[in-house]
């Protein structure tokens, strides 16, 4: 007997976790992985690393291109937006189902980015390295529609309940696609602050090869930071629908001091490393050792990085 999203959501428990961890995790790993010799080992990382991105591109939502190597997926979701007068068509589902996710979505943006600055050359040598800058470009071209204002950023289309409730192929939708948004009476800092982070690393990424687009994409981050820290708040709290399934349970702290930190690795612009030092302490993360980086929780990844600075 076969079980719907909501059965096997209550049997198994509150979050499908484990499919959530290798998808924003896996590339990370398959990276570090690629320092080895695998001419040496039985395992065919660059197969890992190729498999791993053919998922990416499985979870495309929107008008797909047409070197789409996942064939048996089409055009989906092209009317995100619409009853609210904007166009959110693109960006990627989560975790197998129809619902985009603006937190962890933007986290593993943000992953991917770090990924291919730090392992450029092995990921190229793996041949892969076009296929992931199109699987950052592919989120990051969704983030510029998603942020229409200064101090406006869509947070979420789809709604988790409906969505569980029913199987279907993103072709075939019938499911809620209302969308909604974080801006200056609705903060979500924590949503801004990894935005923040996904458009400021992905602006490195593109400094080379597509200056404009990297442009575009640190004016964005730039103008994110500083509503996201204006106006603090947690996103779940301004969005009661996404408790159930992305809520930011470590509060938005990690996130401005982690999207500064990008900013300043982008940029550097010593005021957003001023930023970082002068609000390390009150927004957490240096007085302990942390046990867990994820797409809710970044001061491991952020302590890594602040080491790795000189002055």
């Amino acid at each position: 007997m076969t079980m719907d999203k909501r059965q096997q959501h209550q049997y198994y428990g509150a979050a499908p976790k484990p499919t959530r961890f290798a998808k924003h995790w896996c590339l990370l790993l398959i990276s570090i992985f690629l320092f080895l010799n695998t001419r040496t080992l039985a395992f065919d990382y660059g197969d890992a690393l190729r498999k791993s991105l053919l998922y990416f591109e499985a979870q495309r939502s929107g008008r797909l291109p047409y070197n789409q190597r996942v064939t048996w997926r089409h055009h989906s979701g092209l009317t995100d937006g619409l009853e609210q007068g904007v166009d959110l068509v693109g960006g990627y589902y989560d975790a197998g189902d129809h619902v985009k996710f603006g937190l962890p979505m933007a986290f593993t943006v943000t992953m991917l980015s770090w990924n291919v600055i730090e392992f450029q050359h092995q990921i190229a040598v793996a041949g892969e390295l076009e296929h992931a800058l199109e699987a950052i470009k592919w989120g990051t071209d969704y983030f510029i529609k998603a942020h229409t204002s200064p101090n406006v950023l869509w947070a979420e289309v789809g709604d988790g309940d409906t969505d569980h409730y029913c199987w279907q192929r993103p072709e075939d939708m019938t499911t809620s696609r209302q969308a909604y948004k974080i801006d200056e009476n609705n903060p979500g800092s924590d949503l801004a602050g990894e935005t923040t982070a996904a458009m400021a690393a992905a602006s490195i990424v593109f400094k080379g090869t597509n200056p404009h687009y990297s442009h575009l994409l640190l004016h964005h981050a730039q103008q994110l930071f500083e509503f996201g820290d204006k106006y603090r708040g947690k996103y779940d709290e301004s969005m009661g629908v996404v408790k159930s399934y992305y809520a930011s349970v470590s509060g938005y702290e990690d996130e401005l001091l982690w999207g500064a930190m990008w900013l300043y690795k982008a940029t550097g612009d010593d005021k957003y490393l001023e930023y970082v030092i002068g609000n390390a302490h009150c927004l957490g993360g240096i007085g302990w050792a942390m046990t867990e980086f994820s797409w809710d929780v970044k001061y491991a990844g952020l302590q890594i990085m602040a080491s790795k600075f000189q002055r």
